[in-house]
């Protein structure tokens, strides 16, 4: 049998990369913190098998929804877990809401906060501003 990287639909981290959308270097993150697992050939290249690149699809998708590289090895794990319960998966997305919910508070409240600074100034030839007046530890 030839130890080719094609063999059985493997490819080589380039083509993985440029199939999934990722950084060829994002792939080799993932595969030093565990997240995916290619094989290797004799000559060291790395060949993502169809379940690999799969893998790397679900990643990328989870990381467009912010989930942390944490969430995501649990939600790998319970991808691939048929004795998961839906509950479990659902409580890791609840989580990652409340989450999202407190970081949109926070940027709302900054830009509350900027707008009044932007309001408060000028914006004119004289050198007085309150918005450095702020930064500075003033009013």
């Amino acid at each position: 049998m030839p130890d080719t990287l094609h063999d059985a639909g493997a490819v080589t981290v380039g083509e993985a990369a440029d199939a999934v959308g990722l950084p060829a270097k994002t792939l080799r993150y993932y595969e030093e913190i565990g997240l995916v697992v290619p094989d290797r050939r004799g000559n060291g290249y790395r060949a993502y098998r169809p379940g690999e690149v799969h893998r790397l699809r679900f990643l990328k998708r989870a990381r467009s929804l912010g989930f942390s590289i944490d969430d995501c090895r649990v939600l790998l794990s319970l991808y691939g877990d048929p004795g998961r319960t839906s509950s479990e998966v659902k409580a890791i997305a609840q989580q990652h809401r409340e989450a999202i919910e407190h970081k949109v508070a926070e940027l709302l409240s900054l830009r509350d906060e900027l707008d009044r600074l932007i309001d408060a100034c000028h914006g004119d030839h004289r050198p007085d501003c309150p918005i450095l007046d702020n930064l500075a530890g003033g009013r």
